[in-house]
């Protein structure tokens, strides 16, 4: 199994024209996240994009760009690209820029993205919301695959026997499919053989295998074998020595970013009580010890059988050098006894 660390890199916002120090901040430390989890020999490093004032990510390939030249192994990963209001074809060319930039280490997690705040940005309605992904998912993968490209959809101009560039460095990008919950996006990855993230922010990760079940009978009715197919699994993650520590930090923030998105979305009030839930064994936070970590890891993967884990980490008012330890310790303790708890790889 592979595993890595994700994160929106969130900010208190500026709340200024021009001279954003926080905002600066936060690009410099997550490239100090990005270069930990090369040294460290972890698999993966994902930036999530989002068009609000409190996450600094708006283009992850630039800042992944970047980290692209200070590490040498570690493979990146937009965790989620927003498609639906994306250009398919600009977003082909800045990651194969990217594979370019990294000798062959992109890879494209395309998904609806958690907030909307990107459809009005851009000028689409909400209305096209499932619509728009499916025929720019379909854009997408034709693009990867050809390289002279013929295509016509409803929602963006045709493309009439156009070359798309530059092409990556690999012979094709690497595109995930990232859902949180919807069976229809879950049925839709297994039937095309795309590789899949489910995001698990909430609610008993037992209940997620109905939809692991259901990509993987998908993949198996569309004729693809289901035994090749990648899996991933994404829920917040914060380690510290002792799992009462981890706890203690990791819930002041927590609450207030949950909180402050629950009240956007009507959400009931996050409670000390509900958080420390959410970190038993069977819950879907992966916050406390190495031990702790460790075994909910080997649960899961009983669960899951999945072929990579990422750690979303959110920071908030963690300071700094807290978050580099709870890297190290996912990295070097973690890791490395969830790998010789798992069976081998055929």
């Amino acid at each position: 199994m592979e595993f890595g660390i994700s994160t929106f890199g969130e900010i208190v916002p500026d709340r200024v024209a021009g001279k954003a120090l926080n905002a600066h901040k936060r690009v410099q430390e997550l490239l100090h996240y990005a270069k930990l989890a090369d040294e460290i020999a972890l698999d993966v490093f994902a930036l999530g994009e989002h068009h609000r004032a409190d996450y600094v990510v708006s283009t992850p390939e630039m800042i992944l760009a970047a980290a692209a030249s200070i590490t040498k192994n570690i493979r990146f990963i937009s965790a989620v690209t927003v498609l639906s209001s994306s250009d398919p074809v600009r977003i082909f060319q800045n990651f194969a820029t990217l594979d370019l930039i990294s000798n062959g280490r992109a890879e494209i997690m395309a998904g609806r993205g958690s907030f909307i705040e990107s459809f009005p940005l851009f000028g689409y309605d909400l209305e096209d919301y499932d619509e728009l992904f499916i025929e720019k998912l379909d854009l997408l993968l034709n693009i990867n695959q050809h390289e002279i490209v013929s295509w016509k959809g409803t929602h963006r101009a045709a493309i009439n026997n156009l070359g798309v560039y530059p092409r990556p460095y690999q012979q094709q990008l690497p595109i995930w499919i990232a859902v949180g919950g919807t069976p229809a996006s879950v049925i839709r990855a297994g039937s095309l053989n795309l590789p899949l993230t489910i995001a698990i922010l909430g609610g008993n990760p037992l209940q997620f295998t109905q939809l692991t079940n259901l990509y993987r009978t998908a993949a198996k009715r569309a004729g693809h074998d289901e035994s090749k197919l990648q899996l991933c699994i994404n829920e917040h993650t914060y380690l510290a020595d002792s799992g009462e520590q981890a706890r203690d930090e990791f819930w002041v923030i927590y609450e207030k970013i949950m909180n402050k998105i629950g009240k956007e979305r009507g959400w009931s009030k996050m409670t000390r009580g509900h958080f420390d839930a959410l970190c038993e064994p069977d819950g879907p936070l992966m916050v406390g010890s190495v031990e702790e970590v460790t075994e909910k890891l080997i649960y899961q993967y009983k669960l899951f059988n999945n072929t990579r884990f990422l750690a979303q980490i959110i920071s908030g008012d963690i300071p700094h050098e807290k978050m580099m330890h709870s890297i190290e310790l996912f990295g070097k303790e973690v890791v490395p006894a969830v790998k010789e708890a798992l069976p081998p790889t055929p």
